[in-house]
């Protein structure tokens, strides 16, 4: 589990799990246009498409309307071979059936990433005109993450994503804690031994995104493992909990990877791979041992 703030462990006793070629740091995905809702804005006279490419004049139409438009670059598109570089041609984004989830997932990974700032107000238009769609599944899409507690409604002007300080990220840390401990610890004792080594693939695919040393791969990978690890339980709501915890411990930072932070996320993932071989091993006062330092005592309820 990706913890807010330093963390003090030996870095050279847990980097061989990481091992790896580093892989590029995903960047928010940006949604193709949608031809049908652009037609559609047209036919109402909304002109989306006008504004899109009408430069100044098209956020003066909007803030003409009251509406706050943010303005900046365009939400990044993920190459499918690799990261976008200045004069690649355009590839074609995977589609999906539904658009609201398409712009769910991108602007979850531009929150991740830091492509949308905290405390800033985004409006549903302005973000749509980004992603080449309609404001309607971008709304939706925003109200879904004011669910997860990653951004609040502001009336009459849009969504601001929330700016989370030290002391409620401790105080999510510690709600982990409570939460995830003591059902890892039951499991150990209940679950056949056997069954702890179908988790490695995903322990292993949270090393190779440690040691990239970006902060937004390894969360999603680091999510996708504690919850299989919950999902051993067979309580659906207990792994929904979890994940969406784990989804509001995630700052919103540079996903630039670093030296520091490489370490810092292969010490993590280390435990990982850890975890499983005491879990496989039934040894339960080194998986009591191992949850205890990866939840962080550091980090307790309210410590901050």
């Amino acid at each position: 589990m990706e913890q807010a703030g330093p963390r003090t462990r030996d870095p050279q006793a847990r980097t061989e799990a990481g091992a790896g070629r580093p892989e590029a740091c995903p960047r928010a995905a940006r949604v193709p246009v949608q031809q049908r809702a652009a037609e559609a804005d047209r036919s109402r006279g909304q002109g989306h498409t006008a504004r899109a490419v009408g430069g100044p004049h098209a956020a003066g139409a909007d803030r003409a309307r009251g509406e706050h438009v943010h303005d900046g670059p365009s939400l990044s598109r993920p190459h499918p071979d690799g990261p976008v570089r200045p004069g690649d041609p355009a590839r074609p984004v995977v589609q999906r059936s539904s658009v609201r989830g398409q712009i769910l997932d991108a602007l979850r990974a531009a929150l991740g990433a830091g492509e949308l700032t905290p405390g800033e107000v985004y409006s549903a238009p302005a973000l749509g005109e980004r992603f080449g769609v309609s404001a309607t599944p971008v709304r939706e899409a925003m109200q879904q993450l004011a669910l997860e507690g990653a951004v609040e409604v502001v009336p009459n002007r849009g969504f601001r994503v929330v700016r989370r300080g030290a002391r409620e990220l401790a105080e999510l840390a510690g709600i982990r804690a409570l939460l995830e401990v003591p059902v890892i610890l039951s499991l150990a004792r209940t679950v056949p031994a056997g069954r702890w080594a179908e988790l490695r693939p995903l322990a292993e695919d949270a090393a190779r995104a440690a040691s990239s040393g970006c902060r937004l791969a390894y969360g999603e990978a680091d999510r996708a493992f504690h919850c299989a690890v919950l999902g051993r339980a067979g309580n659906e709501q207990l792994v929904r909990l979890a994940c969406d915890l784990h989804r509001r411990t995630q700052l919103p930072r540079s996903s630039v990877p670093s030296a520091a932070v490489r370490t810092e996320l292969m010490a993590d993932a280390a435990e990982h791979i850890a975890l499983l071989d005491a879990l496989g091993a039934q040894d339960l006062e080194a998986v009591e041992c191992l949850v205890e330092q990866h939840f962080g005592t550091s980090l307790p309820l309210g410590a901050v």
